[in-house]
């Protein structure tokens, strides 16, 4: 994996990782607290919520 040195770390250290960094940004901590909070989700109903398009 080049100069990330992926290797030397255990698949579950690595598993984590990427776990972490696909909730790295505050609006996808956000969108999945929105689904949380409701039995459904309609598109614009994150539009409203959130303020993003």
């Amino acid at each position: 994996m080049g100069l990330t040195k992926t290797e030397i770390f255990t698949n579950t250290q690595n598993r984590i990782a990427a776990f972490a960094k696909a909730l790295g940004h505050p609006a996808r901590v956000a969108i999945l607290q929105q689904l949380f909070k409701t039995d459904s989700c309609i598109c614009g109903d994150l539009v409203e919520e959130i303020g993003l398009a």
